[in-house]
């Protein structure tokens, strides 16, 4: 009995050095893996301590002494990949985002059996879509974007049942997009490829910015021709001459009376202007009026009526219940929140409490119905992250904005006001989700047309709701305003191209965007003394600090007080050198940048277990579900 039992210990002792044996033997598998990668692809890989565990490798990783999240974002890795990665068996999440790779994806990826999540975007890969990866039955998201992958995608993508994102857009891929019928699929793009014919009614619900830059048609986008009900020949394909003859006469009907009334509006214009001053009002002067309020009859059109714009009188944009006027407003109690480089901005506190902002503009150069018209275009952009336009007053001598209050103030004051050991830091969650939303704004701006611009991007005209959301500020206004002779740089924001600060391209505002993720990520402002003291602005200064090593000096020490997001940093840095190009076709579009930040804060863990039971948050894709939640909105291609 004794020798049974001897013989027991002695096997389990046997099989547990054997398991024990088998990890370390598959450990040393994983390492030879990263070490291949490391000497195939450099960068900040060089770094690894060789002579340690590989699981204490940055980047790296471990469970139960196997590697299963490498994680490789922004780390200068420049080549092809090795062959031999597929080694690392049970790897579940695999990040070279932000890269210079190059070459095909290897082919024994296909022994990554677990993988989930593969992110391969921002690189230079080349080649088609490899044949295995459609049998990785594990997969959950696909990130391939902004690469040279080509060829077409194959029908066999219905295979990843798993599959939660599949991102291809900007590549060069060719054909048709295969009739996709993947249930768990919330996310897809494959804009700005060679793609061509009709897009599938299974996404026929997706945005027009998913398929975008190909030749397709079909819901979303336009009609494929020939699918129109009309297309027959016959009398009901055409309008019959009497139509015609009615249509014409009823339009020159229409026209005269239009004419008689403007002409007998026009001869009621009238124009009495007064001065006035707040009754508790302190540093103030806006011009006084009598006149009762006038508003625009819809919030649609934001036109306003003939008699409103013959009128000195306050004008406010939609057809919501009115909670005050203009006398309401001459006799707020007002204090000055700063001085703009379009004006003087007030605070207003109504006698009913309420607070709405009014800038009183100065050295505007157009003309009455310009500024009207101008005015109206600004009214017209309602978007969550835009500080809304309320109303405004216009006489020769006094021009005001209304605008909404936003009790935390500016993003600059909050940056740069006084730290000490009662201030709240701004962790990466809020400066990342305040970099969204400033970026959505612009994107909204610049939909409305290339002609479209901000032109006046700064910190300081990024307010902050009592949430930390971001609403932009003063857009537009650059338009109305004097130029100067010689264009301002002290500020800092200005792209080196500009001569005329009322006339700010896209890629100016992209530039401006660029100075201010600098200022998110550096906690400096564009003036700061040490910068400037040899004439290097804030855009040079991180360059030269990333040229010579990716340290922590570049980020504010607020940022790194919090152990997570330090990926993210790095990426967003990355993003915002791209924005501050010296020129301006070497710089993303506006669209382009907030595609990318959102790619940092896209899926909450709600979200991905909606996706999926078995799926786990994973941060290489987004935030905290608490700053998701704060920061709510549909992604931008979500099915």
């Amino acid at each position: 009995m004794h020798s049974i039992s001897i013989l027991i210990l002695v096997l389990v002792h046997s099989l547990s050095l054997s398991v024990f044996t088998t990890r370390a033997l598959d450990l040393e598998s994983d390492r030879a893996a990263l070490v291949s990668l490391r000497n195939a692809v450099g960068g900040r890989l060089r770094l690894w301590n060789i002579s340690a565990s590989p699981c204490l490798w940055n980047g790296v990783n471990c469970t139960q002494n196997r590697v299963t999240v490498l994680r490789l974002p922004g780390m200068g890795l420049v080549g092809q990949l090795p062959v031999g990665m597929g080694n690392l068996t049970q790897l579940i999440t695999l990040s070279l985002r932000f890269n210079a790779l190059s070459g095909p994806i290897p082919p024994d990826f296909a022994d990554l059996a677990l993988l989930r999540n593969l992110y391969l975007q921002n690189n230079s890969l080349t080649g088609e879509i490899p044949g295995f990866l459609y049998d990785m039955q594990s997969l959950v998201r696909l990130n391939l974007a902004h690469n040279n992958f080509s060829g077409e995608i194959s029908d066999r993508i219905n295979n990843l049942t798993r599959l939660g994102t599949l991102l291809l857009e900007r590549n060069n891929f060719s054909g048709r997009i295969p009739d996709i019928n993947i249930s768990s699929l919330t996310q897809f793009n494959v804009s700005f490829n060679r793609l061509n014919g009709s897009v599938p009614e299974r996404l026929s619900g997706l945005p027009t910015s998913a398929f975008e830059g190909n030749s397709l048609c079909g819901k979303p986008l336009e009609a494929c021709s020939g699918s129109g009900s009309g297309s027959g020949s016959g009398s009901g394909s055409k309008l019959s001459g009497a139509a015609i003859a009615g249509i014409v006469i009823g339009s020159f009907i229409v026209f005269v009376i239009v004419m008689v009334l403007l002409i007998v509006l026009c001869q009621k214009r009238k124009s009495n202007r007064k001065d006035f001053v707040p009754a508790k009002g302190r540093d103030v002067e806006i011009p006084r009026e009598k006149t009762v309020v006038e508003e625009s009859e819809s919030r649609s059109t934001m036109s306003v009526s003939a008699s409103a714009r013959s009128s000195k009188s306050l004008v406010f944009f939609g057809n919501a219940v009115k909670t005050f006027d203009l006398e309401d407003l001459l006799k707020a109690s007002a204090e000055v929140l700063g001085k703009g480089t379009f004006g003087t901005a007030y605070k207003a506190t109504l006698e009913m409490g309420m607070a709405v902002v009014v800038k009183r503009l100065k050295d505007v150069k157009v003309s009455e119905n310009e500024f009207r018209e101008r005015i109206d275009e600004i009214g017209r952009m309602v978007h969550v992250n835009l500080v809304t336009l309320r109303g405004y007053y216009y006489n020769r001598d006094e021009k005001l904005l209304v605008y909404d209050y936003m009790p935390l103030g500016s993003l600059s004051a909050l940056l740069h006001g006084q730290r000490g050991s009662n201030r709240t830091p701004l962790n990466w969650e809020t400066r990342s989700g305040i970099a969204l939303g400033a970026a959505r704004a612009i994107t909204f701006i610049h939909s409305h047309g290339s002609t479209f611009s901000h032109g006046n991007i700064k910190s300081s005209n990024i307010l902050l709701t009592i949430s930390y959301e971001a609403r932009v500020s003063d857009f537009g206004l650059a338009r109305l305003a004097l130029p100067t002779s010689t264009p301002n740089r002290i500020d800092g924001y200005r792209a080196p191209e500009i001569t005329d600060p009322s006339k700010v391209s896209q890629k100016a505002d992209v530039y401006s965007f660029g100075v201010l993720l600098l200022e998110l990520l550096t906690g400096k402002p564009p003036t700061h003394t040490l910068l400037n003291e040899e004439g290097v602005d804030l855009p040079r200064w991180v360059q030269s600090v990333v040229r010579e090593e990716w340290t922590s000096e570049v980020f504010d020490a607020e940022l790194l007080r919090y152990p997570n997001g330090e990926e993210e940093m790095v990426q967003l840095l990355q993003i915002a050198l791209e924005c501050t190009a010296q020129y301006p076709d070497k710089r993303p579009s506006i669209a382009e940048v907030t595609n990318k930040i959102e790619d940092l804060c896209s899926f909450s863990s709600q979200q991905m277990q909606e996706t999926s039971p078995e799926l786990f948050y994973d941060e290489d894709e987004g935030l905290s579900q608490q700053f998701h939640s704060a920061n709510s909105g549909a992604p931008a291609s979500s099915v």
